[in-house]
């Protein structure tokens, strides 16, 4: 037979003495696997901090382990401050490489995105409890904006705001202050008296047992505060550009410290812009609850900043306190911060 007059009926296919074995779309458990905080995120490797274990049938010390995540995890971010899971080489040794398997559920997430139009959502800090807003009141000029922003963020991921001002030897910061007196802020001031930071003591109590995560335009003096409040922490810092008027970069990436009193503060970049796309501007109103019972007159679709809002005559029959125009000034000015476009 020639081999012009064979087909595809004469091939032989020789049985496999294994038997076919089908792929299976379950993953493991990872059942043993370490549960470990994330502290640091450079280029694909993750540092992991291990607490210590000690039980009848163990005893093992805190350690650093570095971590790549399993190809599992897909494109699923993981930042600073995740609870995640370790499987592999966890001894913590130099030359030691673990694997993230897991994400254990977030207890609250900090977001923004680049601008008001950017629909993609960038995670800054996971399982944070408290947004420390730092900004200088000169040098450079506050961003009153900014600050507003930051706010809204914070509420919207549930997280207790803390503004700190920097540089009060060189600007008075009661009119700053008095901006957000109705909010009912907790605020720090602080400023440089010659080798020392006045104020460094009150900002270490607010954040005494927390994981804070500060936020701020560059060159207000974050870094700063992070080397007095973390003995070696040498975190670079910057000046302030002439010309601009603006600070310079000198953190590239997000990093957690622990305090030595107990707690962590989370150190990240300075942020020209930080939109809110991500945020319903609905929900802002929650976290007013002396107004939200006055909206519920609104016509449907209401902003609660225009005529017809009915929290305008709700807070004018004194429904709302003595402080609910006040108030209600400051709700429309984060409403506002929210659907600004313009530069901030």
């Amino acid at each position: 037979m020639s081999w012009r007059d064979l087909d595809e009926g004469d091939v032989r296919v020789r049985p496999n003495r294994r038997g076919s074995r089908p792929r299976t779309k379950e993953r493991p458990a990872h059942a043993d696997a370490v549960v470990a905080m994330v502290v640091g995120v450079d280029r694909g490797r993750y540092t992991c901090l291990v607490p210590e274990v000690r039980t009848k049938r163990q005893a093992a010390p805190e350690r650093v382990v570095t971590a790549m995540k399993a190809r599992e995890l897909g494109r699923t971010r993981i930042v600073v401050g995740d609870d995640v899971a370790l499987v592999g080489d966890t001894s913590g040794d130099p030359d030691a490489l673990a694997r993230i398997v897991r994400i254990e559920e977030r207890r609250s997430v900090l977001r923004r995105t680049a601008d008001d139009t950017d629909p993609v959502e960038r995670i800054i800090v996971a399982n944070a409890d408290q947004l420390g807003i730092v900004t200088a009141l000169a040098d450079p000029e506050p961003r009153p904006r900014m600050v507003d922003r930051c706010l809204v963020a914070a509420y919207d991921a549930g997280l207790e705001p803390l503004l700190i001002l920097t540089k009060a030897d060189l600007v008075d910061p009661a009119p700053f202050l008095s901006s957000y007196a109705p909010l009912e802020v907790d605020h720090v001031v602080t400023h440089r008296e010659g080798g020392a930071i006045v104020g460094i003591d009150d900002l270490r109590e607010r954040l005494d047992g927390r994981v804070t995560v500060l936020v701020g335009h560059s060159g207000v003096g974050k870094s700063t505060l992070v080397n007095a409040l973390v003995p070696g922490a040498r975190r670079a810092i910057g000046d302030v550009n002439d010309v601009t008027g603006r600070g310079r970069h000198t953190s590239t990436n997000a990093v957690a410290l622990r305090l030595p009193e107990g707690g962590w503060v989370v150190d990240t970049p300075g942020v020209r812009s930080f939109g809110l796309a991500h945020i319903d501007v609905d929900r802002i109103i929650d976290h007013f609850p002396d107004l939200a019972t006055g909206t519920e007159e609104c016509p449907r679709g209401c902003t609660h900043d225009e005529e017809e809002c009915a929290l305008d005559a709700w807070v004018a029959a004194g429904d709302a306190g003595p402080a609910g125009p006040a108030r209600l000034e400051s709700l429309r000015r984060l409403l506002r911060s929210r659907s600004a476009a313009d530069e901030y």
